[in-house]
């Protein structure tokens, strides 16, 4: 898993706008604070910017914590769980 840094909030067509640009169809996701998700894996690869709020990503290398802004590739079939932040999170992802 790669993160790179934002510089904040991004306006909802702007990263609409990235994930298209990587060849996918944008899907938004929203979880309710502390929401986790268990320990999987993908078989594609998967762009995901968070939008709002925060989620960590717990790998095998450490934890990764994104906020808004915030962009993460994913490659097809890195074990990750993650847990949403105190104020939930909203994200967009496209995958393939």
């Amino acid at each position: 898993m790669t993160k790179t840094p934002g510089e904040g909030p991004v306006a909802r067509a702007d990263l609409d706008a990235r994930i298209r640009c990587e060849g996918f169809s944008p899907r938004w996701w929203s979880n309710d604070p502390g929401d986790r998700y268990g320990r999987h894996a993908h078989a594609y690869r998967k762009v995901l910017f968070c939008a709002e709020g925060s989620i960590v990503f717990h790998t095998r290398d450490g934890d990764i914590e994104l906020l808004a802004g915030d962009r993460l590739d994913v490659a097809p079939e890195t074990q990750h769980a993650a847990t949403v932040g105190p104020d939930g999170v909203t994200c967009v992802e496209g995958g393939g």
